[in-house]
């Protein structure tokens, strides 16, 4: 039997979530005493609703958060459980090196994209290869994972589930990933693999300290087929207010596939936040997680953090706003959906 690929929305329901855990030999070495609460927090907000796969490169440490995760969960009487895989990871994006799944008439199939950390930017051999761990450890049950030779981030991309897809050029055109193909190749490989009949391109938008080109996943957010939520920036002194504007008016512009234009809502502009040295971190509302009954949300310990929380509760009235303080994440210049990966129902038991 076979039918129409689809790439699920989001919101659609999910098995699990996916944690790479951070460790000694990543960037967050100098962190982990900050960085390691954000992950136990996401960890313990996901199990209240679904399973959760974690894999870590330190085995030890893997085998302590399976026990110590499932006993809290156990206790609480909680629907959730963890799997735990040892596996060798470059750093915690799961987001990017995680596998992308889409719906098919045979069943879930897990798509095993090329990972070069955002373009070549750092180390990532191991990361590229994490998925094909997990799936020889048995995490995806039936599930094939299947290799696509593109490169191709989670976080770059976002699905309505209805066969549209909403990017930003600054990324996926970037030659330092596919060199070779461009925008229309592009829009027909995208059409193979993910099943979508309609691209949505961005060409403006950024945040300061952004190593991902410009990821979809920290501007604009699908909520519903015909409703998205961005970034704005009220701040003509603002360096980011000319482009994010000009994002503005491009989703102004953007229309259904029913030729209605999409509901928009803007999300606030926390305040900025600088690391040591003075550099700009990429803080952003956008970066969000829809669970099953929930949305996590970061937040950064700023004065706009209530407000977001109101508006995403707007915008999800029957989903549980679960706020998560992220603001260590953005040290190493991304936020929480950047290091979690949705896993669609059907694939992951435990």
């Amino acid at each position: 039997m076979t039918s129409r690929r689809v790439l699920p929305a989001e919101w659609a329901p999910q098995s699990a979530v996916m944690l790479t855990w951070p460790h000694p030999g990543t960037d967050w070495a100098s962190r982990l005493e900050e960085v390691e609460p954000v992950f136990e927090a996401i960890a313990r907000a996901v199990l209240r609703f679904e399973h959760l796969v974690i894999s870590c490169e330190h085995v030890f440490r893997v085998q302590d958060l399976g026990r110590d995760l499932n006993r809290y969960a156990e206790e609480n009487s909680l629907p959730g459980r963890v799997i735990t895989v040892p596996a060798p990871a470059n750093d915690t994006w799961a987001r990017d090196h995680g596998p992308i799944t889409v719906e098919t008439g045979d069943g879930p199939e897990l798509l095993d994209f090329r990972f070069n950390a955002w373009g070549g930017k750092f180390p990532w051999e191991k990361d590229d290869a994490l998925n094909r761990h997990l799936a020889n450890a048995g995490v995806f049950g039936t599930a094939p994972l299947k290799p696509v030779d593109f490169v191709l981030e989670g976080g770059s991309i976002e699905s309505d589930g209805q066969g549209t897809l909403l990017t930003t050029s600054e990324c996926l055109l970037t030659p330092s990933r596919n060199p070779s193909l461009d925008r229309t190749a592009i829009e027909h490989l995208l059409a193979e693999v993910l099943g979508s009949n309609r691209v949505l391109w961005l060409n403006h938008g950024y945040l300061a300290g952004d190593d991902t080109d410009s990821h979809i996943d920290t501007l604009a957010r699908f909520c519903a087929p015909d409703h998205i939520c961005y970034v704005t920036c009220p701040d003509v002194a603002d360096e980011h207010y000319s482009a994010l504007a000009a994002m503005e008016e491009e989703l102004k512009e953007f229309r259904q596939e029913n030729g209605q234009p999409y509901r928009l809502t803007a999300l606030p502009w926390p305040d900025p936040i600088h690391d040591e040295e003075g550099e700009r971190l990429p803080a952003t509302y956008a970066n969000f997680l829809i669970i099953n009954g929930a949305v996590l949300l970061p937040i950064y310990g700023v004065a706009q953090d209530d407000e977001a929380i109101e508006v995403m509760q707007g915008i999800f009235p029957d989903r549980e706003i679960i706020p998560i303080d992220c603001r260590p994440l953005v040290y190493q210049h991304g936020s929480l959906h950047c290091v979690t990966m949705q896993i669609p129902a059907g694939v992951v038991n435990t």
